[in-house]
């Protein structure tokens, strides 16, 4: 699907942040084509799109090594590369992570909604990429690698295992044991894992109550009556009732949005 870095100020409106689930990958792959970091990549999950380029371009591919060919030679990740009217781009075998990110020279040019180009279900006309679409970007008559082609990504965080935590709101209502099952229990990212938010195992004893309908953000870890570790990502809703015992930092938002099912993750407090 198509991201960018979010539809910001409408979240009084009811309306989620959005925006590239992994904001370093996406914004690293922009600079590497001399974008500004907001403008809108291609975001795939787990497996990669089949592209036929209709235009000369500039690409660049980071986050999830999804194995990219382009037609049909390996090519390198986390680089400027030039790409010709009629090449194909196809990608295979998951390697490490779990989403990348694919920028052009320009941005994808898809429909602006409430100041972002996100594709979010009900907030935009199309909330996927499908079979045969044709993606907009802009046209370059002059191919030149840029002259930050040569930026050094750290991919070092998509084999991170601990999510850098704050104290949420409510942390200091839990039971001291409580607490140190948060910080000390291995969790594993759970099947129901997706753009809204990602569900954690084990359960953790609550007894805790409900709280009041209160705002909640990506990275904010909601601790439900069951027991149930659930952190919003970037697709969640802007109120919450269950109590927000964490709240992720950016950079462990972008670890966990590289984290699959089965994947086993620590928590620890920033401060």
């Amino acid at each position: 699907m198509i991201q960018d870095q979010g539809r910001l100020g409408h979240r009084s409106f009811g309306v989620p942040v959005s925006g590239a689930m992994d904001s370093y990958s996406s914004q690293f792959a922009n600079k590497l084509v001399g974008n500004d970091k907001a403008a809108a990549v291609l975001e795939m999950t787990m497996t990669g799109a089949d592209l036929l380029f209709l235009e000369p371009t500039t690409i660049a591919i980071t986050g999830a090594d999804m194995s990219p060919k382009l037609n049909s030679e390996a090519i390198a990740m986390f680089k400027s590369i030039i790409v010709h009217k009629g090449d194909t781009l196809a990608f295979g075998r998951l390697e490490t992570g779990f989403r990348a990110y694919m920028a052009v020279k320009g941005g994808f040019l898809t429909d602006m909604v409430l100041g972002s180009r996100s594709m979010l279900k009900g907030i935009t006309d199309d909330f996927r990429i499908q079979k045969d679409d044709c993606l907009d970007t802009m046209k370059s008559s002059k191919l030149i690698l840029p002259k930050n082609a040569k930026l050094k990504f750290d991919a070092s965080y998509l084999d991170e295992d601990t999510l850098r935590v704050m104290k949420g709101p409510e942390f200091n209502k839990l039971s001291k044991d409580q607490r140190d099952l948060l910080l000390n229990t291995t969790f594993e990212v759970s099947k129901y894992n997706n753009r809204m938010a990602y569900q954690l195992q084990p359960l953790i004893q609550n007894d805790l109550k409900s709280i009041l309908t209160s705002p909640v953000l990506p990275g904010t870890v909601q601790l439900t009556p069951s027991g149930q570790l659930i952190v919003l990502m970037r697709d969640c809703q802007t109120t919450g009732g269950y109590p927000r015992v964490l709240q992720l930092t950016e950079k462990s938002i972008n670890i966990l949005s590289q984290k699959t099912t089965g994947n086993h993750l620590k928590i620890r407090l920033k401060y």
